[in-house]
C-alpha cells in the first residue's frame, strides 16, 4: 500500500518508538510560541485576508472567503415575500438543529415558549455530531473552575471575553450533570465515576468522553430530547435573511426551502443563530473536518442586520486532520489519540515537539516540520507527518485503542490501516470558527435586541484559540441559555410592523463602498467546482 519513501519512514518510525516513548519532549515558551505561529500559523498570513468595506466591523480584516460573504448581495429583496401573512408564528425561532440549537430549544420549551427550530439538513447534520475527543468540566476534587478558566483564558491568548469565558467555566460542572440526567452514556469506571483525561493545554484531567465519539453521543441524547418533546422541525429549509421589526428588534427569518426553493415567512419574538461554523469555505485551500453545512452561515445573517463581529480574522486549524488515504483526507483524527499516549514523529522517525501544546500551536509545528524543515511525509497529496498511534497500546496496554477510540480504529481500518500496529499520517485540518457574533453574558447580540446567538457562531468565548473539549461545552452552556433568555425575552416582547428594510439599506452600502460583486448570500452549501489546494 505504501511508496518506498512510506516505507523508509515506517521503518524508521518503528525503530525508534521505544526510545520516544520514554522521550519527554520540552514545552516551548512563550517566546517561542509567539515566533512560530507568526511564521507559520495561517491566522497569521496577511495576505490571506482582506479589509471590510462596510458594516459593523468595517476596517477589520477577516478571510477573502468570508470577506465575500459578508459584502454580498441578499439572496431576495424586500418584496420577495409577504411579511402581513407569516406562515409561522412563534415565541423563539431557532436557526439550526446542531448542539446549540437543539440545547436552546429544550431550554425554551422547558421554560414554557412556543419555539420552532428551522435547520437546512436534518436535526443532527452539525459539527457537534463531527466532535471526537470529549467535554471539558471541573468536576473532580483536584481541579476548579478557576483552574480551568486559566487554561482555557491562556490557550485563548488572554483574549477572550472574561464574562462569556467565565460563563463557560463555571456552569461546565451543571452542563456535565444536565446531559448525564438526559441521558448520554460517558465513560465510567467500575465504580461508576466518570473517566476524565487530558487535552492540549489542560493542567488536569477535565476531559469527560464517551469513547471518541462524545459529539454524536450528545446530539443522540438532545435530538431524542427535542422530539420527545415534540418541538417541531422544519428540516432541509435554510433561513436567508432576518426579519426586524419597525423598532429594529429581531422579529424573525425568511427561509428557503432547500429543494423547492419556495420561501416562507417566520415572525417570532425573539431569534437564536445556532448556524455552526465555517469549515466549508475552505480559508486559503485547506481541507476541513467540518459537516457539508458548515459555511458561515450565522455570521453573513446577523452582520447584514447591523450585528457586530468578534475575533472573525481567526479559526481553529486542528493540528491531526487525516492526510492519508485520500478518502478520509481532512477527516479529524481526535486529540484524545495524544492524550492517551501517541506523538508526533516526523519522516525521520523524530518526536518534534510535545504532544499536548495547544492546538494552535501543534497546528504550526507540524506546518514548520513539513516546510521549513523539510522533514515532511509525501503523501501523493501532500505533505505530512505521523501520528505514532501504536504507542498507545504499549503504554495503556493491549485492547487500549478499541476500548478508547474505536471510531479511530474503525475509520483507518476500512481503508486496511490497523493503527495498533502502524501510525497514521496527519496535517492540519480547518476545524473551529473561533470568531463570531458579539454577544452578552445572556447570549444577545450586543447591538441588537432580541437576537441571540449559541454555539460555534460565537465570538470571544474562547478568545483567539480554543482548547479541546470546550466547544461541547460551549454549545450546552451557551445554548442552555440562551433558550432561557430568549424565551424570558419573549414573555416581555411586542413585535411591531415586520421589516426587510435593511436589505435595501445593506445594498446602498455596498454602491456607497463601490464593491463590485456578484456574490449572493448566505453561501448554503459548499461548491466543489474548480478547488485549488492553496496550503501548501
Amino acid at each position: 500500500m505504501y511508496s518506498e519513501n512510506f516505507k523508509e519512514s515506517l521503518a524508521a518510525v518503528e525503530a525508534a518508538r521505544d526510545k520516544n516513548i520514554a522521550y519527554e519532549p520540552v514545552r516551548m515558551t512563550a517566546k517561542q510560541k509567539e515566533d512560530l505561529l507568526a511564521a507559520f500559523h495561517p491566522d497569521y498570513k496577511k495576505e490571506e485576508f482582506s479589509e471590510l468595506k462596510i458594516g459593523a466591523n468595517k476596517g477589520d480584516k477577516v478571510p477573502h472567503e468570508l470577506a465575500e460573504m459578508l459584502q454580498a448581495h441578499s439572496r431576495i429583496t424586500a418584496d420577495a415575500v409577504d411579511l402581513e401573512s407569516p406562515d409561522y408564528d412563534v415565541d423563539v425561532l431557532v436557526i439550526g438543529g446542531g448542539g446549540a440549537g437543539s440545547s436552546a430549544a429544550i431550554e425554551a420549551h422547558e421554560a414554557g415558549a412556543n419555539v420552532m427550530i428551522v435547520t437546512k439538513l436534518r436535526i443532527g447534520d452539525a459539527n457537534t455530531m463531527m466532535a471526537e475527543g470529549g467535554i471539558q468540566a471541573a468536576d473532580k476534587p483536584n481541579d476548579s473552575p478557576a483552574i480551568h478558566f486559566v487554561d482555557a483564558f491562556g490557550g485563548g491568548h488572554f483574549a477572550a471575553k472574561r464574562e462569556l469565558l467565565s460563563k463557560l467555566v463555571c456552569d461546565a460542572p451543571e452542563a456535565i450533570q444536565w446531559l448525564s440526567n438526559l441521558g448520554v452514556e460517558f465513560d465510567k469506571d467500575k465504580d461508576g465515576n466518570m473517566i476524565t483525561t487530558h487535552g492540549g493545554g489542560t493542567s488536569r484531567k477535565r476531559m469527560h468522553a464517551a469513547k471518541d465519539y462524545s459529539g454524536a453521543e450528545i446530539m443522540r441524547t438532545l435530538r431524542d430530547e427535542v422530539l420527545n418533546r415534540q418541538i417541531p422541525v422544519v428540516d432541509f429549509t435554510a433561513a436567508i435573511e432576518l426579519i426586524l421589526d419597525e423598532n429594529g428588534k429581531a422579529s424573525g427569518a425568511v427561509l428557503m426551502n432547500m429543494e423547492t426553493k419556495e420561501l416562507y415567512v417566520a415572525k417570532a419574538k425573539t431569534v437564536i443563530i445556532a448556524t455552526g461554523g465555517a469549515g466549508r469555505m475552505h480559508y486559503q485551500g485547506f481541507p476541513t473536518s467540518n459537516h457539508y453545512g458548515a459555511t458561515a452561515d450565522g455570521l453573513v445573517l446577523g452582520y447584514r442586520v447591523g450585528a457586530k463581529l468578534m475575533y472573525a480574522e481567526t479559526l481553529q486549524y486542528h493540528p491531526t486532520g487525516a492526510a492519508f488515504p485520500e478518502q478520509i483526507f481532512g477527516a479529524l483524527v481526535t486529540e484524545k489519540v495524544r492524550s492517551l499516549g501517541a506523538k508526533l514523529v516526523n519522516k525521520n522517525g523524530e518526536v518534534f515537539m510535545h504532544p499536548l501544546e495547544t492546538r494552535d500551536v501543534t497546528a504550526a509545528s507540524v506546518i514548520r516540520e513539513c516546510l521549513e524543515r523539510g522533514n515532511g511525509i509525501d503523501t501523493g497529496n501532500g505533505l505530512a507527518v505521523w501520528l505514532d498511534t501504536p504507542m498507545i497500546e504499549k503504554i495503556g496496554g493491549e485492547g487500549t485503542i478499541e476500548a478508547r477510540i474505536p471510531a479511530m480504529m474503525r475509520m483507518f481500518g476500512q481503508y486496511g490501516i490497523d493503527i495498533r500496529k502502524e501510525p497514521i499520517l496527519i496535517y492540519p485540518t480547518l476545524h473551529y470558527q473561533n470568531g463570531g457574533l458579539d454577544i452578552t453574558p445572556d447570549c444577545m447580540t450586543t447591538n441588537v435586541e432580541n437576537l441571540f446567538v449559541a454555539g460555534e457562531a460565537v465570538g470571544g468565548i474562547h478568545g483567539k484559540n480554543r482548547l479541546m473539549g470546550n466547544s461541547l461545552l460551549d454549545i450546552i452552556v451557551f445554548g442552555r441559555s440562551a433558550g432561557q433568555s430568549a424565551a424570558a425575552k419573549a414573555k416581555e416582547t411586542t413585535v411591531g410592523k415586520l421589516t426587510l428594510s435593511h436589505i435595501e439599506k445593506f445594498e446602498k452600502e455596498i454602491r456607497d463602498a463601490k464593491i463590485e460583486t456578484n456574490a449572493v448570500s448566505p453561501k448554503l452549501l459548499p461548491d466543489y467546482t474548480n478547488r485549488a489546494k492553496k496550503y501548501l
